[in-house]
């Protein structure tokens, strides 16, 4: 096991005696009775697995029973905010989905092929993000394996949400754009740039390939995110911003659509709906980004903002206000997709895909626990 596994105080109830008194033993007094431990612990006190950039006081110990994790979300611990700002927004999205889906907010019943795409990125890849991040963060602490299991999870629901948006936006955003539309590009190829090319191909090749594409980036990003719990990464946060960013990048084509033709002139629905909404996403995702990988404000005054307004607390709300502009575009996307008379969405295009991707990602998780080396930093 490496060194860093090995648990400093993980079982005590207070904080180890000064050095002095432990070179001495006969005049070390007697230790406290379990009833007067302090209950949060010091970073020193705590496995190194647990410990938090510039975070000083206010963790819990190891290891809790489940009553106590789930006691300590009403206590003032350096994960009860991590709780809450997960949990709430759970609890809003999901009485959006159920007005949505369940109380009249759609003319279509809430089985009907048409339906798919949100339901795989609502219902189950923004519930279960939510979901998984407040297990993680409330019963990180039963012991350093299921700490590891708990986020390992973690990573993978994100990665499952990411391939859900690519879902939604293949069905509902990519159809509508010009930029995907081969009697648009064609012409405008030819006339702009002057290449004579058909793009009839190109663009076939294009939505053949972004579910797959969109899927095995999914698996490589649970992967690298398991891997940075290892000793071998010594910038986690960077490494995971990065690879959590990376499957938003199916989504370049609303981006280039915006930047290729007047939308507010050609296409104001697609504007007013989609785009300030897409833009504002990607600014919260900027936000967020920016405080989980800069540690800010903690950095600024270290043992602070243990409690409130640490840097994740700030990503979590941040990631919030960005899935709930996504949902809302999204949302509106379903709109304009229904009156359009398309296609409807195929079982095995979205459901079948992440069945699928369930089976791959459980598999990476697997792995890594089974593999010796399972911490890191959170």
């Amino acid at each position: 096991m490496p060194r860093r596994l090995l648990q400093r105080g993980a079982g005590a109830k207070g904080p180890p005696a000064p050095a002095s008194r432990r070179s001495h033993p006969a005049s070390a007094p007697r230790s406290p009775p379990a009833t007067t431990a302090k209950p949060l612990l010091r970073w020193d006190e705590v496995p190194d697995d647990f410990v938090e950039c510039f975070s000083c006081p206010g963790y819990r110990r190891l290891p809790c029973t489940a009553q106590e994790c789930l006691a300590s979300v009403l206590k003032p611990t350096n994960e009860t905010l991590n709780f809450w700002t997960h949990f709430i927004p759970l609890l809003l999205f999901l009485s959006k989905f159920c007005r949505l889906f369940f109380l009249g907010g759609s003319d279509l019943p809430f089985h009907h092929p048409w339906l798919l795409p949100p339901v795989v990125l609502c219902v189950r890849e923004v519930l279960l993000t939510f979901a998984m991040s407040c297990t993680a963060h409330v019963f990180s602490c039963l012991s350093l394996r299921l700490r590891a299991a708990f986020f390992y999870l973690d990573y993978a629901s994100i990665s499952y949400y990411g391939f859900g948006s690519t879902v939604a936006y293949y069905y509902y955003l990519l159809p509508s754009l010009s930029l995907l539309d081969a009697r648009v590009m064609t012409p405008y190829v030819q006339q702009r740039l002057g290449w004579h090319v058909d793009c009839t191909l190109l663009i076939a090749v294009y939505r053949a390939l972004v579910l797959p594409v969109a899927f095995v980036l999914a698996v490589a990003c649970t992967v690298a995110c398991c891997k940075s719990r290892t000793d071998w990464c010594s910038y986690p946060f960077a490494l995971r911003t990065f690879v959590f960013v990376m499957p938003l990048s199916m989504a370049c084509p609303i981006m280039l659509e915006s930047w290729l033709f007047d939308l507010r002139g050609e296409n104001p629905t697609l504007f007013v709906h989609f785009i300030e909404n897409f833009y504002r996403r990607y600014f919260w995702l900027v936000v967020a980004a920016f405080f989980n990988v800069s540690k800010i404000p903690e950095r600024i005054q270290p043992g602070l903002f243990d409690i409130i307004g640490h840097s994740h607390q700030l990503f979590h709300i941040f990631t919030f206000l960005s899935i709930y502009d996504q949902v809302y575009y999204v949302e509106e996307g379903l709109r304009q997709f229904l009156q359009a008379s398309p296609d409807a969405p195929t079982f095995s295009g979205t459901v079948g895909y992440m069945l699928l991707l369930v089976v791959c990602l459980g598999l990476v998780i697997r792995k890594f626990l089974n593999s010796s080396e399972f911490c890191s930093k959170k």
